[in-house]
């Protein structure tokens, strides 16, 4: 199990890698396709997406990662008895868009050119959740493989789809565009489904009664499920709260659109991606955890989780600190080598020191899950988006700009943080 935790980690290391220089790809071509006004208006729509994304998967995802590794169950069934259910809860959420995404786009988001793009979101959710949920499957048989192969070729097909499609989409107008990035999402989700589905074990024949729900399977699916969809949801909702407050105040202090815009998508679209850099690292060692703590925890082996946790904060930092470290004393040659702009430099300065908190924030997270304590990280998650939307708010209205956001931003991270690590050590004292 030792040399186990360091292969998967080392494998989605490495694929997090790629994928993440595949993402500063895809990133730059949609900035030079699309211009800092286009890129503000799809960033505005992201905190939505990511908030229904939150909602279609329902906490699955993990459930299924952290009962597969604790292989108890029928792991045939537990897969694939949860896709119908989620299936419904996507069409669901499909249909209500469709009536709603006019409102949501101009009351609250207070940008027209985002409605075709919401309605879009709709037709993406089912694929995301189905990937999301065969990802949870060989995340808790700790095969790793499967995540990245599919991973690299998803993105592979989302850039060539954005290569050939935001030219002929962006003459008809942004919204056209922004809605197209959105719905190309199904060529590259459905590609990592098939890829997944062909790292499936042989002897996984799938029959009518594997997609029939058990009520004991289902009933262990949701009480974890649940309360992990809480703490997403919670960190989701206050992201898609964040455009909106953002929007209402600045508009109510003096601020224009255009500059609301424009700046919004420097904050959200150049310089938070370039701080997330890390996060490829950080999100390995988390998913690689997940099964990791899960077995040690329930075989009462905490001084064995403890270790592995104090290996992962390590990790997390060996990488974040030399970012940390270049972002402070460079700031502008990334913003030009990347987004050919030196827009953000003063941002990205200010936030690099305070992501280090977040780059450890994440494994401190999964660790909570591993050990049933989702109910303390959805505390933690609840706790940084309660401050940090009562911040925004006080910020904008200080007449400051975008500076109301950073300093809310940094408020979460330290809060939530210092909170689940606090829990993290009260969990195996």
């Amino acid at each position: 199990m030792k040399n186990q935790f360091i292969k998967s980690t080392i494998v989605l290391i490495i694929g997090g890698f790629i994928t993440k220089i595949l993402g500063m790809v895809i990133k730059i071509v949609m900035t030079r396709l699309m211009g800092t006004e286009g890129i503000g208006v799809y960033m505005l729509l992201m905190p939505t997406f990511s908030l229904l994304i939150a909602l279609a998967q329902l906490g699955f995802p993990v459930a299924i990662s952290k009962l597969v590794a604790e292989d108890q169950k029928n792991n045939k069934n537990l897969v694939f008895s949860i896709i119908p259910i989620s299936l419904f809860l996507n069409i669901l959420i499909m249909v209500l868009l469709l009536f709603f995404a006019h409102t949501i786009s101009t009351h609250l988001l207070h940008e027209n050119r985002t409605t075709l793009g919401i309605i879009c979101i709709g037709f993406v959710l089912p694929f995301i959740s189905i990937s999301s949920i065969l990802r949870g499957y060989f995340f808790g048989k700790e095969k790793m493989i499967p995540h990245v192969i599919s991973n690299v070729t998803e993105d592979i097909v989302r850039l060539i789809t954005l290569i050939i499609g935001i030219p002929i989409f962006i003459v008809y107008g942004i919204e056209y565009a922004v809605a197209f990035i959105v719905i190309s999402n199904i060529l590259s989700e459905l590609t990592s489904i098939l890829i997944l589905f062909l790292f499936l074990p042989k002897n996984f024949k799938l029959t009518k009664k594997d997609f029939t729900p058990q009520k004991n399977n289902i009933k262990e699916v949701f009480r974890i499920s649940i309360p992990t969809t809480g703490s997403r949801l919670i960190g989701n909702i206050g992201y898609f709260l964040e455009p909106i407050i953002l929007t209402f105040v600045l508009l109510k202090v003096g601020y224009s659109n255009s500059f609301i815009v424009t700046e919004y998508g420097i904050v959200s679209g150049y310089v938070m991606p370039l701080l997330l850099l890390p996060s490829f690292f950080t999100m390995a060692i988390s998913q690689a955890l997940i099964p990791v703590i899960s077995k040690s925890y329930s075989n009462h082996h905490y001084a064995y989780a403890a270790s592995k946790i104090k290996q992962a904060i390590f990790f997390s930092l060996m990488i974040g600190i030399p970012v940390t470290i270049f972002f402070l004393l460079f700031p502008n040659l990334p913003l030009k080598l990347i987004y050919n702009t030196k827009e953000g430099a003063t941002y990205l300065r200010v936030l690099a020191p305070i992501c280090l908190f977040h780059y450890i924030q994440s494994p401190l997270t999964s660790c909570l899950q591993a050990m049933g304590k989702a109910r303390e990280a959805m505390n933690g998650t609840l706790l940084g988006v309660f401050v940090r939307t009562i911040v925004l708010w006080i910020g904008c209205s200080f007449k400051i700009g975008m500076w109301g956001l950073v300093i809310a931003t940094a408020c979460n991270i330290l809060l939530v943080t210092m909170h689940q690590a606090k829990h993290v050590k009260q969990a195996l004292c």
